[in-house]
């Protein structure tokens, strides 16, 4: 299995994408911050392009899958459509990400760190799916 060692637990990997890599950065260290002490789940933002700047990155998105793929599956989040697009093109291509890879339909902040919590208790994707997607009913008011 990519990127796991007999030592390391199964857990689902996260990938934030985000048109920012400085947001998608913030919302990763703030989703593992809030995940708590212990094991935490990976997380790799994938924001921005090759060489700064806005926009989306087919190169950095599968880099990042490949980083957290610990063989229980990866699940992606992202902030905007053209992102969306890109992961949707990516997982059609079918050999660019990690077998388990699933993109996440969840709101980018609130998603990301239920995502992270509930994979950091060795949850499985499909819990982490759900997890994050039910965050789209968190009320602020």
């Amino acid at each position: 299995m990519p990127g796991a060692t007999g030592s390391e637990e199964k857990l689902v990997g996260i990938v934030l994408v985000s048109h920012s890599a400085a947001v998608a950065a913030s919302v990763a260290e703030l989703a593992t911050g809030l995940a708590g002490g212990g094991t935490t789940a990976p997380v790799a933002p994938a924001g921005g392009i090759v060489g700064g700047g806005f926009g989306t990155s087919s190169e950095l998105i599968s880099a990042a899958a490949a980083a957290v793929d610990r063989g229980a599956g990866v699940a992606v989040l992202a902030d905007l459509g053209s992102a969306v697009l890109t992961v949707k093109a990516l997982l059609a291509e079918g050999d660019e990400l990690p077998a388990g890879t699933r993109l996440v339909d969840a709101p980018f902040v609130e998603g990301a760190v239920a995502a992270v919590v509930t994979a950091s208790t060795g949850a499985d994707l499909a819990a982490v799916e759900a997890a994050a997607a039910d965050a789209y009913s968190y009320r602020k008011v």
